[in-house]
């Protein structure tokens, strides 16, 4: 009598066991599917990433080069050289329009204008004539004396023999005149009436006002040459 109910109490539990243990079998491949399922995500997620990473450095790279020629390439133009176009005719026959002209910058920082240097300054005269930059020649150093007579230079009472002009000077005679001190007379080559307009018109010009040194023609390639 005792065994029946023993035996009907042992059947239950296992059928509640056996009702229980296939929802925790089922429950486990759903989260496993999920696991799975965020680790393949995962995994794309840091591929994209790693596909991504190489164009960017290297648009980082270029972008950081790019700064670099820049600011070099402003600091050589504004301290050391300038590209510069003749405009006008006062520098014939050394010098014609429309010629490229390689400007050294740097030679002034260290020294001082020479005579005879082809320089690039800053126009010091006004009116409907004015330019920003004219081309000339230093002809005068502070303390000479500049005179012009009779279709002639002459520097502190001497004569001087110009090379690179091709005509004796049309101009009326000027001076003499002494450079005063950190300033320079300045001409254009061509002598020409009224060719040129330099230091007759607005006298020597400050230091400060010359810019460079015009070393070489660069342009045409055929009229390639230092000066």
């Amino acid at each position: 009598m005792n065994v029946n109910p023993g035996s009907d109490t042992e059947s239950s539990q296992r059928a509640e066991q056996a009702e229980f243990g296939p929802r925790k079998r089922s429950s486990s491949p759903k989260v496993k599917v999920k696991a799975k399922a965020a680790r393949t995500s995962s995994s794309s997620t840091r591929k994209e990433s790693k596909a991504l990473s190489p164009w960017v450095a290297e648009l980082r790279s270029w972008f950081i080069t790019l700064a670099i020629a820049a600011v070099v390439v402003l600091c050589l133009n504004v301290f050391v050289f300038n590209l510069s176009t003749v405009k006008g005719q006062s520098m014939e026959p050394t010098l014609y329009e429309k010629e490229w002209l390689f400007v050294n910058k740097a030679t002034y920082l260290m020294g001082s204008p020479k005579q005879g240097d082809v320089v690039i300054l800053k126009d010091p005269s006004n009116g409907i004539e004015h330019k920003e930059y004219l081309v000339k020649r230093i002809i005068g150093m502070p303390g000479d004396s500049i005179e012009i007579r009779e279709g002639q230079l002459y520097r502190n009472g001497k004569l001087v023999v110009e090379s690179y002009t091709d005509i004796e000077i049309e101009d009326s005679d000027y001076g003499p005149e002494t450079v005063t001190a950190d300033h320079y007379f300045v001409m254009g080559d061509n002598r020409h009436n009224k060719a040129s307009r330099d230091s007759r018109s607005f006298q020597a010009v400050p230091r400060d006002m010359i810019l460079g040194r015009a070393d070489y023609i660069l342009w045409p390639i055929s009229k390639l040459n230092h000066l």
